[in-house]
């Protein structure tokens, strides 16, 4: 006798936002570049999804994998590779990805893992207004457009927008604009106090602003491939 009760299987498909390594010739250089990013902002990769860019390099199977194993031991798990060769991979290695975009969505992560996660905040049309500062181990996602902050960006709070980002307050965190490859956005503060800057993947740390322009309203902008930080008066 067949049994005519069976469960469906059931497919659905999701986006998840993720990061793109691009790395670049020499590797070794490369990975100390990232070396010296992780020592400035050591949390900033952990519990996220990492793809690896690989169009710009050339590397063996056996470099891929020795390149992926070096990125674990910096507790950067990567889930996907682009612009690797179909060929040189293999079950060790990550699955080949095609056709990354913008994902919608937006999150709020509270500093500690005792306090309860806000609710997801809803996509809007181009920008998302935040009307309380954003707390120190905070992080704001907002890949749709512009944020504004009315207020301040606390020590180890990060904001990652794909537009522009508007800090009515003095920013202290660090601030990633246009991360889904905006060079046109911009960064505006009231007062200047960053741990890090970023537009379009090019960014500047705490050591390299300028210290006349620390403590005053001002803007960062990319000129070519350099961030330009100045004071708005």
């Amino acid at each position: 006798m067949t049994n005519a009760s069976h469960r469906a299987i059931r497919f659905i498909g999701r986006s998840y936002l993720a990061f793109v390594l691009t790395p670049e010739a020499p590797i070794l250089g490369w990975l100390a570049e990232l070396d010296s990013w992780l020592a400035r902002s050591p949390r900033f990769f952990a519990d996220r999804s990492i793809v690896l860019d690989l169009a710009k390099v050339k590397l063996s199977r056996q470099g891929i994998s020795h390149l992926v194993a070096n990125l674990l031991e910096r507790n950067i798990r990567v889930v996907g590779l682009e612009g690797a060769d179909p060929t040189l991979l293999g079950p060790e290695l990550p699955p080949l990805m095609r056709g990354g975009r913008s994902v919608d969505g937006a999150e709020i992560v509270p500093p500690s893992g005792s306090e309860k996660a806000a609710a997801p905040i809803r996509k809007q049309p181009t920008s998302l207004v935040l009307d309380s500062p954003v707390r120190s181990g905070q992080s704001i996602i907002f890949p749709e457009g512009d944020v504004s902050v009315l207020g301040s960006v606390g020590s180890g709070a990060e904001i990652i927008a794909g537009g522009s980002v508007h800090v009515y307050g003095t920013l202290r965190g660090r601030v990633m604009a246009g991360s889904t490859g905006n060079a046109q956005a911009r960064i505006f503060c009231q007062k200047i106090d960053a741990e890090l800057l970023a537009i379009n993947g090019y960014y500047r740390t705490a050591e390299e602003i300028d210290q006349q322009v620390r403590g005053r309203p001002s803007q960062a902008w990319l000129e070519g491939r350099t961030l330009k930080v100045t004071a708005l008066n």
